[in-house]
């Protein structure tokens, strides 16, 4: 159970399968604030809205564009939400935005989350309801109907459950943090900027830093808080803020800056990380979305099997380790991941030896050796440092996986081992397959091997040919499909089948 802090909960789904109707319908607010969105009855920008749950509790919502064209918008909300409420349309079920969208959270490590089939009352619900547990096992699914009422009582109260799963960002403590995504000016009092505060908390009359890319910092003060439009005398992560900064003017500040405590933060252009990429190459030009800001970067391959890489960035980022980031191919446009800072100020570097053992002990969640970004302040650090788990704990969960076979294990079914699975993970026992389902590294070695062999001498196999083939269930089948999409060993055609990449590719040994 969590602590009850504040939370962010984020929108995720296809346009046009009613995500901002179904916030309006929860918290009254029309978050489609411009009139240019208003007009075309799409979402452009990012909105917002405070939600009261049947206990009384109050989350904030983040509401983001579905639309391709506006997928840099909604990581951009994504980036600091604890969790997600996907909307999918009855009358559509999956679309491919609505896998990007959880591909993307799932990069950002928001795992928790709960599934709105809206449109519930102009279509049978049960069809999206199955592709929705197949996208994303594990998650609640409530069926309802922003225009009649269906179900939105029955979604509070599974927006309630989620709640109470989930640790608020406030009880991790560390430096104030706050990635802006709007900034403007109201009249009498000045600048105004906005965002979800990631780490800290902020208090009226503190001293802080705007951190500008390219632009120097500026020591700042926060002449008024809002949470909500309401006014509050200070602000904890976890809750969408509003800061009123005295002397700084509206052309001093844009989307992607950041809000710090003194001293704590500074450029970065090369971040060393562990990422989960479906698709990703040495060498290749890629976008990497971090905060409220996306720059454009090298991926460097240095060791395939543990997925730890160098970004290595044209512009700067403010990263600290722990942090998360996602990962886009800029042509054609497509999110090929993303994953965990490991150390957010790196050298260039290659794959020397004692370089790869301290980032796979960096990846395990031990400690930093070199020294850490300069602080002031008495905070403790803002990522949490990870308790070292027990031999037992991590023998059991191996066994479970064991005993899963290519049935696979949830998020949900193992919430309570992160560690032991993170311990199993950096040792190569076991393997996230797809999504958030996971295996024993042994089963996946042998389904791999039972695919490559099937598609051999059939050739190319749609789902339902490989599923039966191999006697597995249709979710199964499909994350092992996914997963050597992911590692190059098979590709996905247009009519839906799969084929074998290339020879050398698929008898490769499996990492």
């Amino acid at each position: 159970m969590s602590s009850a802090g504040p939370l962010t909960v984020g929108t995720a789904g296809h346009v046009d399968h009613g995500k901002t109707s179904l916030v309006r319908a929860l918290t009254g607010v029309d978050t489609d604030r411009l009139p240019e969105e208003r007009a075309r009855g799409l979402t452009i920008v990012l909105g917002y809205a405070p939600l009261e749950l049947p206990s009384g509790r109050r989350l904030s919502v983040v509401d983001v564009p579905g639309h391709e064209r506006f997928v840099r918008t909604m990581v951009a909300g994504a980036t600091g939400v604890d969790a997600f409420l996907m909307v999918v349309a009855a009358d559509d079920g999956v679309m491919p935005q609505t896998r990007e969208h959880a591909v993307a959270l799932a990069a950002l490590g928001v795992d928790a989350g709960v599934v709105a089939i809206t449109k519930a009352d102009v279509a049978d619900p049960a069809r999206a309801g199955a592709q929705s547990a197949d996208l994303l096992p594990g998650c609640e699914l409530v069926a309802c109907s922003s225009r009649t009422g269906l179900g939105l009582a029955e979604l509070r109260a599974a927006l309630e459950r989620l709640a109470g799963q989930v640790t608020s960002r406030a009880v991790r403590g560390g430096p104030v943090r706050l990635h802006v995504d709007r900034v403007f000016t109201v009249v009498g009092r000045g600048t105004v900027v906005t965002g979800t505060l990631w780490t800290g908390t902020v208090e009226e009359g503190e001293a802080l830093e705007l951190l500008r890319v390219g632009r120097g910092g500026m020591r700042v003060r926060a002449r008024g808080i809002q949470v909500h439009d309401e006014s509050v005398s200070r602000a904890e992560a976890g809750q969408r803020v509003a800061v009123n900064l005295l002397g700084v003017r509206v052309a001093d500040v844009r989307r992607g800056d950041v809000i710090a405590t003194p001293d704590t933060l500074r450029e970065t252009r090369v971040l060393d990380c562990r990422l989960e990429l479906r698709d990703g190459r040495h060498g290749e030009r890629v976008q990497v979305h971090h905060g409220a800001r996306n720059v454009s970067g090298r991926l460097a391959m240095l060791e395939e099997a543990t997925g730890l890489w160098q970004l290595r960035l044209e512009a700067p980022l403010f990263a600290l380790d722990g942090d998360r980031l996602l990962v886009r191919r800029l042509a054609p446009p497509d999110t090929l991941g993303g994953g965990v800072v490991l150390d957010g100020h790196a050298s260039r570097h290659g794959a020397r030896p004692e370089i790869l053992d301290r980032l796979r002990d960096l990846a395990r969640g031990e400690t930093r050796s070199s020294a850490p970004v300069r602080t002031t302040t008495p905070h403790p650090p803002a990522t949490p440092v990870r308790r070292p788990v027990s031999s037992a704990a991590v023998a059991a969960l191996e066994a479970r996986l064991r005993a899963a076979g290519p049935g696979l294990l949830s998020e949900a079914q193992i919430a309570a081992e992160q560690d032991a699975l993170r311990a199993l993970q950096a040792d190569g026992r076991a393997v996230r397959v797809s999504g958030r389902l996971y295996a024993h590294a042994e089963v996946a070695a042998r389904l791999r091997a039972r695919i490559v062999e099937l598609l051999e001498r059939e050739g190319p196999l749609g789902l339902a040919a490989v599923r039966d083939a191999l006697g597995l269930s249709r979710r199964s089948t499909q994350a092992f499909l996914e997963h050597l999409d992911g590692q190059r060993v098979t590709r996905r055609l247009p009519d839906d089948r799969r084929a074998l990449l290339h020879r050398r590719a698929a008898t490769k040994a499996p990492a």
